[in-house]
Parts: C-alpha cells; structure tokens; sequence
C-alpha cells in the first residue's frame, strides 16, 4: 500500500479533539480515552514500547521544544535517538524522527497498515470496542519504528494530558513535566490543580521527576502525587541562567557534570531557558542515574544544535519587504510568553521607535481566543485575522469583532496565505510580521515562506487590501 493510501487512512479515522457537540470527521461521538485499549493494539503487534528505553515528557507549553532539545543533546553524546512529538507543522512524518530525519514515506506507509491491520482485527475479534484512533495509530507506528532501528533511547512528547495519552504505556526512565497553565479544560478539568493532576499521571511508583517550580497550585499537586507514588524529585532551576535577563541570543554560563561552560540556545526567547534547563537535567539524569555517557560538550553542543520550526522563527525575505515570524502559541499562557518574548527583543519590542508590528492572527475555536486576542492584539499596530485550515477554526468575523472591540486597526482574509500577502503590503520594510495563534495558522504559513524564499523572488507583492472591517 502507498503513503498517500496510509495518509488518507489516517485522516479517516476523524478528529479526536472535535467539539462533543459535532462529533468528529465521520460523524460519530466523540471517543473516549482507554489506556488498556492501546496496550491491547501494542501487544498485538509485540509490545514494541519494551523494546527501547525512553523519557516521557508532559506539560501545557514547552513539552515539545523541551523534547527536541534533550533529543538533540542524546544524538550530540553519539546515542541514536528517537524523537516523537506532535502535531506536525507541514507532514505528519515530522511527528517521528531518528536523530532528526523524518520517517520516509516507505517506512510510515508499511508501519501504518500493519497498525492498521491489526486495529481491524482486534475489532473484528470483539476485541477492541473500537478501530485505534488516529493518535494511538501514529503512537504505536512510532514505537514499531524505534523499535526496528534499535534507538538507544526514545524522547516521548505526550499528546494531551498525560493519564490517558496513548505514550503513557511506556515505562520510562523519567518523567519530565514542563509548565502547566488552562488549556484543553474540556478533557482536562476546569482547574489548574485538576489539569496537573491529569498531567502527573506519567510519574511512575519510585520513578523520577524533572520539572521546575510554577504555579503554587500546581507546584502542591505534582507534589502530592510525587509523594504518594514515592517519586524523586529533581528541580532543573539549577540550569537556568543566573543572570536576571540574557538577551535574545546571548550566551550563559552554567556549571554542568562539575564543568563550567557557556550554553548558548538557538532557540529564541528567554522562555526557551526553562525549556533548555528541564532537557539538561533530563540530560544529567540518564547520565548519573543510567549508564548513559555524556559530558558538558556533549550536552552544550545539543542545546546549540537544536533546531525547532515555528517557535520564534524568522524569515528575512529580503530589502522589500519586513521580517515575518512565526510562532506556535496557541493558548493564554502562550500569548503571555509570546508578549513578554516580543518586548525582550529590543530590535522589534513595542517601545522602539523604528518598529512597525503587524498580527496575522488565527486560532481554533476551543481556544480561549478572546482572551489571547486581549494579550496580544493591543500591542500591535494592526492585525490580519483569518480563519485556519481545521474544522476547528475560530470564525474570522469573530476575531474581526474582537479586534474593533479592543480599537485595533484590522482587516480580514479568507486563508491564512492571503492574510499573511495582506500583512506584508500593510507593513513598512523596516518593521516585523508576526504570526500566531495555532498550529494550523503556522504550518501553511512556513509553507508559503520557504517557498517564497526558495523562488528568489520575495519581494513585495501586488495584493490589494480590503477595506479595514471587511471580511475578503
């Protein structure tokens, strides 16, 4: 069978995340979430997820870029390492990788109908009460692949939440839990103290945990189940800069397996400090704990290495037009950091007198996106609202109305492309573009970027603006 076989097969299985109200893509209820319905599929197909060691990390934002640096710090020790996360960005083989290569379309598409195939039967045997859903087939994909290629050590991002997320059936070396904040209340709970609950429910009796301190609520919470399960604790703070503030793409001096050294993180923004210190206490931790042999080379080598699309990424595309970024906050607490990560740069933050900021805005309608939209729209000079390619999607007259309510100039697109061809004509040379809200807004619009860098021609583009307030 072809990958483009195994990808619309995938894609009908249906949205699992789909509003209670509409069901998802094929039009049946929402499902719910059963641990032993993934260990079932697991052991049909030779539980895979025993045949490597592996780091399962948790959280609301940060798990991702979290994960891909404690990958790029295995892989920089000489260890072949798996890498797991999700969503994707532009293919879902991004979601799988062995030290940063994608899957190849021939190794998805024949792992994903043996999934498949053995889904059919177990529901065929009375044994499943339903075929695997479209994040427990990619989740047992993942670990058939890491298991066939031997990986020394799998990094695993879970999907949502933690209890009942399909990766939560390894037994890992480690938990590791990045920050946690109100998203996805509708499966989680309405509190932050339930959602930290339900993300604690990776710690494993006698296990460890690698976190940092937050919110006291969930500070008290990760602590109890800590103690109940009789998990040791291990706080990264001991990896973050010392300094009050590092500028943007500055160095930091740090003292790692009893070596001084300067850690110097590709990824931007002073909120990747957190994020850089959780993997290098991960890092330590298999080294002291389990064999593995890494040194402060290995380990600042990693975190320079690091390559994350969408988090803070910035596109030049030439003397016509401004810089564009994208970046992949999608919920309060990532508007919050996405702020506070803008006003940081003095080259593009609110107060310096030569910026020219525009917002191409985007989001999924179970978001909490007037609230984001209140974050983030008064600190820019005009805003481009549209809608994303999901079923999902915040409709863009909302977002339209949002922005008049909070005095903001605005216009509206009818895809996320146009809006961002809107925004470039809006915006002077000297100033930034920047885009976020979703996923689903960043994916497409990286897309079009790199396509406009590889064709030579970003220039600005002819595009007539609509009036401000109207939908085009």
């Amino acid at each position: 069978m072809s990958y483009h076989a195994a990808i619309k097969s995938l894609h009908d299985l249906g949205a699992e995340l789909a509003p209670a109200a509409t069901g998802n893509a094929a039009g049946q209820p929402r499902r719910k979430f059963d641990l032993d319905e993934m260990r079932l599929l697991a052991c049909a197909l030779g539980v895979p997820q025993r045949a490597f060691r592996s780091v399962l990390i948790a959280g609301t934002n940060g798990k991702g870029s979290t994960a891909a640096t404690l990958a790029s710090i295995m892989e920089a020790g000489g260890y072949r390492t798996g890498l797991y996360t999700s969503p994707h960005l532009s293919r879902v083989n991004e979601r799988i990788r062995i030290d940063g290569i994608d899957i190849s379309d021939d190794d998805f598409a024949r792992l994903y109908f043996r999934v498949d195939e053995a889904g059919v039967k177990l529901v065929a045997e009375g044994k499943l009460p339903q075929h695997p859903s479209f994040f427990e087939s990619l989740t047992a994909l993942a670990f058939l692949y890491f298991a066939e290629k031997q990986v020394d050590i799998a990094v695993l991002e879970v999907g949502l939440g933690g209890r009942l997320d399909a990766t939560n059936i390894v037994e890992p070396l480690m938990s590791v839990i990045t920050d946690i904040s109100m998203d996805h209340m509708e499966w989680l709970g309405n509190s932050l103290p339930e959602i930290a609950r339900e993300k604690a429910g990776i710690l494993r009796s006698d296990g460890v945990l690698v976190t940092l301190s937050q919110h006291p609520q969930v500070n008290q919470v990760l602590g109890e189940v800590a103690m109940e399960l009789n998990v040791t604790g291990v706080n990264a703070a001991q990896y973050m800069p010392q300094q009050n503030v590092v500028p943007w793409g500055m160095p930091y001096s740090l003292s790692i397996l009893g070596s001084a050294v300067d850690v110097h993180p590709s990824l931007a923004g002073a909120h990747q400090h957190r994020n850089v210190a959780l993997a290098i206490a991960s890092a330590v931790e298999l080294c002291n704990r389990h064999g593995y042999k890494l040194d402060s080379e290995a380990i600042t080598k990693g975190v320079s290495a690091i390559r994350w699309a969408g988090r803070l990424e910035r596109f030049s595309l030439g003397l016509d037009c401004p810089d564009v970024w994208i970046d992949v906050a999608h919920n309060p607490a990532g508007a919050w950091t996405l702020r506070a990560a803008l006003n940081a740069n003095s080259e593009i933050s609110e107060s310096s007198p030569a910026a020219s900021r525009t917002l191409v805005f985007g989001c999924m309608k179970d978001k909490s996106y007037a609230e984001m939209a209140q974050i983030l729209f008064p600190i820019f000079d005009r805003v481009v609202v549209t809608p994303v390619d999901s079923p999902r999607t915040a409709p863009a007259e909302e977002l339209l109305a949002l922005a008049q309510q909070l005095g903001t100039p605005v216009t509206a697109a009818a895809n996320a492309v146009d809006a961002l061809r809107l925004a470039l004509e809006q915006t002077p040379p000297s100033g930034i573009v920047m885009c976020a809200g979703s996923i689903y807004l960043a994916g497409p619009l990286r897309a079009e970027l790199l396509a406009m860098q590889a064709s030579d021609k970003a220039i600005r583009p002819e595009f007539t603006v609509p009036v401000e307030g109207t939908l085009r």
